[in-house]
C-alpha cells in the first residue's frame, strides 16, 4: 500500500496564537510561539508564508468569529494567501468554488468545534475526495485542531462524557474523515480528563493505536506513520495490541470495564512515534540514526 505523500498536523485545541502586547507578542504557554508555535510550525509545512492556505471553519458553531481568529493570527506570521472557507451545510460542500480552491491549495485546515458536523457535511463529496487524492499523490498537508482533529481518523470518538468514561457504551464511535487508518485521536486530552474515554475506545477497538493530544499540542504525521510531537505539552499514546483480559465483551451497558496491560507512552516536543511498528523514539536516539 502506497504511503501518502502529504502530511497530517493534528492538534491538541487551544494551540497558542501569540498575544499581543505592548508591541510584541508572549506566549501562553511556556513555548515561544512565534519560533516553536504550533501555527507557525503549520505554516512552514504547508510550503511557508506564501504558500495557499484553506481554513475550513465549518466544524464551529460561530464560524465567522474562527474565521477572523485564525485570519489575524496568520497575517500575524506573515502569511497573505489564506482563505476562509465558511462551508455551513452538504449544499455548500458541493459547491464548484470550493472544490476549485482545495483543488490549488498547498494545505488545508480544519477547525475545532463538532466533529460529527464534519463528517456529516462533508462524507461522500467530491470536496473530500479531492483532499483524499491531494493527500495521497500530490502532497497536501491537512491539519486539523480539536474537531478537526479527531475526525482524521478512520474511527473517531463522537461522544462521551468524561466522568463516566469508565462505563462501557458511554464513549461512541463512527466512522471519521479517513485520513490515518488505525488510530483514534482525541483532543484537549489532559485539561479535560480524557485518558478513560481514549482507554475505552481503543480496548473495543485494540488495532487502532489511540492518540491523545494536550492542548497547545500536537503531533506532525508523515509516511502515514511517524509522529513528530510539538507543542508546550503531551501526547500520550495508548496501545492496545498486548491487551490480555478485558471484560468489555462480557458486561453490560452501563457497567465499569477492566482491562489489563494496556501500555501507555508519554511524548513531548521533539519525541518520535512509529504507529506500525508501535515504537517510541526519544529525540535523541532519531538525531543518532
Amino acid at each position: 500500500m502506497q504511503n501518502p505523500t502529504g502530511r497530517l498536523i493534528a492538534i491538541g485545541g487551544a494551540e497558542d496564537k501569540g498575544t499581543e502586547s505592548e508591541g510584541y507578542y508572549s506566549q501562553q504557554g511556556n513555548l515561544n510561539f512565534f519560533e516553536l508555535g504550533i501555527l507557525k510550525r503549520v505554516v512552514q509545512e504547508m510550503g511557508g508564508v506564501d504558500a495557499r492556505i484553506e481554513v475550513v471553519t465549518t466544524a464551529s458553531s460561530i464560524p465567522v468569529e474562527v474565521g477572523e481568529n485564525y485570519s489575524t493570527a496568520f497575517a500575524k506570521i506573515g502569511c497573505t494567501n489564506f482563505g476562509i472557507m465558511n462551508i455551513k451545510n452538504r449544499e455548500d460542500a458541493k459547491s464548484p468554488e470550493f472544490e476549485e480552491r482545495i483543488s490549488k491549495a498547498a494545505g488545508v485546515m480544519f477547525s475545532g468545534g463538532d466533529q460529527l458536523r464534519l463528517t456529516t457535511i462533508f462524507g461522500g463529496t467530491t470536496f473530500l475526495d479531492i483532499i483524499h487524492e491531494r493527500y495521497k499523490n500530490d502532497g497536501l498537508v491537512i491539519a486539523g485542531t480539536s474537531a478537526g482533529a479527531m475526525a482524521m481518523s478512520n474511527t473517531m470518538i463522537f461522544q462521551g462524557r468524561s466522568d463516566l468514561a469508565h462505563l462501557k457504551g458511554e464513549v461512541k464511535l463512527t466512522a471519521g474523515l479517513s485520513f490515518m487508518p488505525d488510530v483514534i485521536i482525541d483532543s484537549h486530552f489532559d485539561k479535560r480528563g480524557r485518558f478513560n474515554r481514549l482507554a475505552q475506545a481503543v480496548s473495543s477497538n485494540p488495532a487502532c493505536t489511540g492518540i491523545g493530544l494536550g492542548e497547545d499540542t500536537g503531533v506532525i504525521v508523515t509516511n502515514g506513520n511517524h509522529l513528530e510531537a510539538i507543542g508546550s505539552g503531551a501526547v500520550v499514546i495508548i496501545d492496545g495490541r498486548d491487551i490480555k483480559h478485558s471484560n468489555i465483551t462480557e458486561v453490560g451497558l452501563g457497567t465499569p470495564i477492566a482491562v489489563e496491560n494496556i501500555r501507555v507512552h508519554i511524548l513531548v516536543h521533539g519525541n518520535h512515534y512509529l504507529v506500525k511498528e508501535r515504537q517510541f523514539i526519544p529525540s535523541e536516539e532519531l538525531s543518532e540514526q
